[in-house]
């Protein structure tokens, strides 16, 4: 089964301990029970249970300090780093945050020449530290080119750091913070690691209301050498954007992993309640809106599946990772929020319980799409990538299943951020040729539709100014990337041809939508109104298939798991 089910972990691992890690991480989480769990994320209790496990088992060393670096274990294995993004998902947002934002924070240090600060980031990780990434300020969020984050040279390779982050993840117990700023008196950007233990760093506040302790902190006058440097100039502006390129992908995995467990619990409370002498699952409504969020998820689980293998094939001549990882940061995160509002119509006030993980989940799920960068940077992000991915493919060697046990190494070495409108893409054509389903090709007529209007219709100059217009544009082209990728991957894995028609008729109703929201635009022409109209279009329905989606793959889930209590 492509889905998670912790009580039934049978999944092939390349070697024993990374098997060992995720099976005993699950241990550990189902060892707390869900009564302990809940109590700590309604009490806000810091997660040291969870670190000391970590500390313990080694690891955030074992899965975060680079081949070369630390014991024979010890790789950058983004394959193990989704398996492990999505059971933190699934037991909790705070302990996969606390992970997510120690990555962010090894991201500059990984990737930085600065041999000494790497080796210490390496005992650090045996020792059971956690990381923090000192991007985000108060005043300007992630806008990285209006850091107010100092350094002051006061002579013979000495500094004085000054300045404030706000909303910086780990803030509280970090060892080392990879810190963002300019060199005082220059357009020269820097990265420099400090500690919050140090008597220099004054930790202001915790910013949210939460188990996890995102900080506003502040340096006044904090002592940097050039030994605690990681980068300046262009090394330290590429690395904070090639950090988020691995690092915010992983949001994807937090709401697929979070949509499992709520998928779970929604299904068992469905099945096992009677309302006017019918049990809830023999509603027609509720089977509909348990089999779109049930295709829903397996479409999120394939789309991230797909792009890691495309991560972990990247290469200076292939870069079209640059592409898919902001499709996940965004698309799948946004398909989160349609799995968890699907599924809340489903168990109604249930979900508003002290005692389910579906309250945690109702109100997690909100925040990956708006954690790291809103979904407007990331549709106008992916934009950049359109009339080459549409309209000038270029010949890639195949990309196959990337579950291997590799360091992969170029992540830490991706070079320059610039030229993402160069880049080129495989031709998507054969993925659909692939299928003969009725609803992939109504699909493939719908993205003909939108080709063709961006010929024969294309945005003004006005229009590409327009950032409204744009957005709806970006979505309508972050859904065709989406719909390639899972497509790739259903025939990878092996999903049936019922369940990837099931995708495409959701596919199709969502492509549909963004349709009538670009015809409703203020600005949209009425030639482009008239595409618009032609891509609006019904899914084909087949109820013997949609029979067995729901018999076979969507009420089968009914038992097949609840956490320990």
């Amino acid at each position: 089964m492509l889905l998670l089910n912790p009580k039934k972990h049978t999944r092939a691992y390349p070697d024993a301990r990374s098997r060992e890690i995720m099976l005993k991480t699950i241990e550990f989480f189902e060892r707390k029970g869900k009564r302990k769990l809940k109590a700590d994320d309604r009490d806000r209790v810091w997660y040291a249970d969870f670190l000391d496990f970590v500390k313990r088992e080694r690891i955030f060393a074992t899965l975060l300090t680079p081949a070369g670096y630390g014991a024979d274990d010890c790789r950058w294995d983004t394959w193990r780093i989704c398996e492990f993004n999505e059971i933190l998902g699934f037991y909790g947002l705070a302990y996969w945050y606390t992970w997510q934002v120690s990555i962010l924070g090894l991201g500059p240090i990984w990737m930085s020449a600065n041999e000494t600060q790497k080796r210490r980031a390496a005992q650090l990780l045996e020792d059971g530290a956690i990381f923090a990434f000192g991007l985000s300020e108060r005043a300007h969020g992630a806008d990285i080119y209006s850091t107010d984050m100092t350094l002051t040279p006061t002579g013979e390779g000495v500094y004085t750091a000054r300045g404030e982050k706000y909303y910086i993840g780990n803030g509280n117990q970090a060892r080392m913070v990879s810190t963002f700023g300019k060199i005082a008196g220059s357009d020269l950007y820097v990265f420099f690691a400090a500690d919050s233990q140090h008597g220099r760093y004054e930790l202001r506040q915790n910013v949210v209301n939460s188990q996890s302790y995102v900080s506003n902190f502040r340096l006044d006058d904090y002592p940097i050498t050039e030994d605690d440097i990681l980068s300046k100039g262009d090394d330290a502006w590429n690395a904070a954007l090639n950090t988020v390129n691995i690092g915010k992908y992983n949001l994807g995995w937090a709401s697929i992993g979070i949509c499992t467990h709520a998928l779970y619990e929604a299904i068992n409370h469905a099945a096992g309640r009677q309302l006017y002498g019918m049990h809830v699952t023999d509603f027609p409504h509720v089977r509909r809106m348990l089999t779109d969020a049930y295709v829903r998820l397996v479409a999120m689980k394939l789309v991230a599946l797909r792009a890691a293998d495309y991560i972990r094939a990247a290469s200076a001549e292939d870069r079209r990772y640059l592409l898919f990882n902001p499709v996940v940061k965004m698309k799948v995160t946004t398909q989160g929020e349609d799995v968890i509002n699907l599924l809340w119509d489903v168990v109604a006030a249930k979900g508003f319980e002290r005692d389910t993980y579906f309250e945690m989940a109702a109100r997690d799920i909100r925040g990956l799409p708006k954690l790291e960068g809103t979904v407007h940077v990331n549709i106008a992000l992916i934009l950049k990538f359109m009339p080459n991915y549409l309209f000038n493919p270029a010949l890639y060697y195949a990309v196959g299943r990337h579950d291997e046990a590799a360091n992969d190494d170029f992540l830490f070495h991706q070079g320059a951020t610039k030229g993402l409108g160069k880049i080129q893409f495989h031709d998507s054509q054969p993925a659909f040729d692939e299928y003969d389903l009725p609803n992939v090709n109504l699909f493939e007529e719908q993205l003909a539709v939108f080709k063709k209007s961006l010929m024969a219709a294309p945005p003004s100059d006005a229009q590409r100014k327009d950032l409204d217009f744009l957005m709806t544009v970006g979505e309508l082209f972050a859904l065709v990337v989406y719909a390639t990728l899972a497509l790739e991957n259903a025939r990878i894995y092996e999903v049936e041809d019922d369940v990837v028609d099931q995708i495409f008729d959701v596919l199709v109703r969502d492509l549909s939508r963004f349709a009538i929201e670009l015809h409703g635009k203020a600005s949209t022409t009425p030639e482009q109104m008239g595409y618009c109209l032609k891509m609006i279009r019904k899914p084909v329905v087949d109820e013997a298939r949609y029979g067995r989606v729901w018999e076979q793959q969507v009420y089968a889930l009914k038992g097949a798991y609840e956490m320990n209590p």
